[in-house]
């Protein structure tokens, strides 16, 4: 059965179980997911203890902390890939970074720097790693759920003015706040990471649905292939966060053919011109005031990392 696991902060540093009727404090010294992760035996019983405080109390922080670090797939669902006008046949598993002082909470402010002007959403599946994984591990499915403590929800806020002329990925996903997790760090079996394929993302903007897809049939490199192919050149440590990709749905979708043939053609200042031009009337976009809500559950709930509510606010 999931653990789910919550994290405060600033006035109640603290680690909970999260239940049914309410949440237990982990008797816990560990001041970092990697730390709380190695300390099994408070989690169980803490799990296992009856006492509860309301959720609704706790002032909720990420539950995995900084620093750490932070790779992501790239276009990773079949959906978003052709949306993006490439083919899935010939997308290969690729990575970037993200800066972990870009975590923020469940619930903090999504800050978008003034010189910003075309700032997206990507709701992703978060893979929170239990044990070091030294370059060249062998990792198979019979020993995946040894290296994956836990899953979270995240959401790649992208800022696609600074990530699309410049190539620069690192710089237009790592902003302060730009990596919102959580709620709730869930904790599973290997059984239950077996459901993989099984979780729904789904995420909202000022309560009209943008995007919904099931893991299964539309995301292309699962967890396994991700960290067998990770893993021969990266190591990884516990508390280190992988984000899994997003599907179908974003503010940004590919032009038209026609459009993008002759986009293709013009001089990159002025290719780059007209794309601004065109997407500056994209009202996707997110705006000053609203609220994104990202979550990842299976349909029967069985498993389920919680919804986080989060405020754009413009610097």
């Amino acid at each position: 059965m999931t653990i789910s696991i919550l994290h405060t902060g600033f006035k109640d540093p603290a680690w909970w179980v999260e239940k049914a009727d309410g949440a237990t404090r982990i008797a816990t010294t560990a001041t970092s997911t990697a730390q709380l992760l190695s300390d099994r035996a408070a989690i169980e019983a803490a799990a296992a203890a009856t006492d509860t405080e309301p959720v609704e109390t706790l002032d909720l922080i990420s539950p995995v902390t900084r620093p750490c670090r932070v790779v992501a797939q790239m276009t990773n669902f079949e959906s978003h890939v052709k949306d993006a006008g490439m083919d899935p046949a010939s997308t290969p598993l690729t990575f970037f970074r993200k800066a972990s002082a870009s975590i923020c909470g469940p619930s903090a402010d999504i800050v978008k720097p003034a010189h910003v002007q075309l700032l997206d959403y990507e709701v992703e599946i978060g893979l929170v790693i239990g044990r070091p994984i030294p370059v060249g591990t062998s990792i198979s499915d019979a020993n995946l759920a040894d290296f994956i403590a836990g899953l979270v929800v995240t959401n790649d806020v992208s800022a696609r003015d600074i990530q699309l002329p410049q190539t620069q990925f690192y710089e237009a996903k790592s902003y302060p706040t730009f990596t919102p997790v959580g709620p709730r760090l869930v904790l599973l079996s290997a059984d239950e990471l077996k459901r993989f394929g099984d979780l729904r993302l789904r995420l909202r903007v000022n309560g009209a649905e943008r995007q919904n897809a099931l893991v299964e049939g539309d995301m292309l490199y699962r967890p396994l292939q991700a960290l067998q192919s990770l893993t021969q050149f990266q190591e990884l440590a516990p508390g280190d966060l992988i984000l899994t990709g997003t599907p179908v749905g974003t503010a940004l979708s590919a032009p038209p053919k026609p459009m993008e043939i002759i986009g293709n053609l013009l001089p990159p200042a002025v290719k780059w011109k007209a794309f601004f031009k065109r997407q500056s009337g994209n009202p996707k976009y997110l705006q000053h005031g609203d609220v994104v809500e990202a979550s990842v559950a299976t349909d029967d709930g069985a498993i389920d990392l919680g919804v986080q509510r989060n405020t754009v606010r413009y610097a």
